[in-house]
């Protein structure tokens, strides 16, 4: 497995800073947080090099509000400043990892999204129902808590399979450490680029269990949301079982009441991982 060393000059560089901040302002440049920002905006910039620099950075407080839509989650929002960091750091260490994902993890990915993992759900239906003529069924799966209980050493490992530039870990920790959690090392903010991004690094532990270990063909996931199908209901209550019994090796779990085996009919629809 390829290791990287030095990137985090390239993290920090002005050009990847500029291109981090015109991510971060995109559609909200009539914010006022940005308009601020941009009246000195070299000298901020600057400014923010120069902290990552000689690693006197330190996150803002989140912003933390809650949102209805329909189910009820609360969201943390970073400061602008903070949010240009997330964007240059992932700018660099995306690539990296995004193509030792597997090809049916759909959440927070380049050319991928929940309309896609749909139009996915229905290949593979048509292929186990041969056209809707056989009966399958559908192991829908959902990580308890999920974003509340990352495990951050569990995480960092993870990076540090691919990642060995220390300067980049103690970006990572500065960003991750940057939450109001229920216990110390555990658990990512929602609403965070980097938390969506570092879902995806985490799961995709899970994503190569279920793909390599059990060999499951028909498997989708989106963000802590999956589904498998198989035409044998034994195999995947077997499956779940499996799954998690090895989540508790990274310290997750699934839902209880949202981990299930349903029947499925060729021509029956499914909600595919409804959050």
């Amino acid at each position: 497995m390829k290791s990287y060393n030095n990137l985090y000059q390239d993290i920090i560089s002005e050009e990847n800073l500029y291109l981090a901040y015109k991510k971060a302002r995109k559609n909200k440049t009539t914010k006022p947080y940005v308009i601020e920002f941009e009246k000195n905006l070299k000298e901020n910039l600057e400014q923010l090099r120069l902290e990552l620099l000689f690693h006197s950075y330190k996150p803002m407080p989140l912003e933390t509000f809650i949102l209805r839509d329909p189910k009820t989650r609360k969201i943390s929002k970073s400061d602008f400043r903070d949010r240009i960091v997330h964007h240059a750091l992932v700018n660099i260490i995306e690539p990296i990892f995004d193509k030792g994902f597997i090809y049916d993890s759909y959440a927070n990915r380049k050319f991928k999204g929940s309309l896609k993992a749909l139009e996915r759900y229905d290949v593979f239906k048509k292929e186990i129902s041969k056209q809707n003529n056989i009966k399958f069924y559908v192991l829908k799966a959902d990580v308890k808590h999920y974003f509340e209980t990352v495990d951050h050493e569990i995480l960092i490992k993870i990076i540090k399979k691919k990642i060995r530039d220390k300067k980049v870990i103690w970006l990572i920790k500065q960003i991750i450490n940057n939450f109001d959690s229920k216990a110390k090392g555990i658990g990512m903010p929602l609403g965070n680029l980097t938390s969506q991004f570092f879902a995806n690094v985490y799961l995709n532990e899970l994503d190569k269990f279920i793909k390599h270990k059990l060999k499951a063909r028909y498997y989708i996931r989106y963000v802590d949301d999956f589904i498998v199908l198989h035409n044998n209901k034994v195999i995947l209550e077997d499956y779940k079982n499996q799954i998690d019994e090895f989540l508790g090796i990274i310290k997750l779990e699934l839902h209880p009441d949202k981990s299930k085996v349903v029947y499925c009919d060729g021509g029956a629809s499914i909600v595919l991982l409804a959050c």
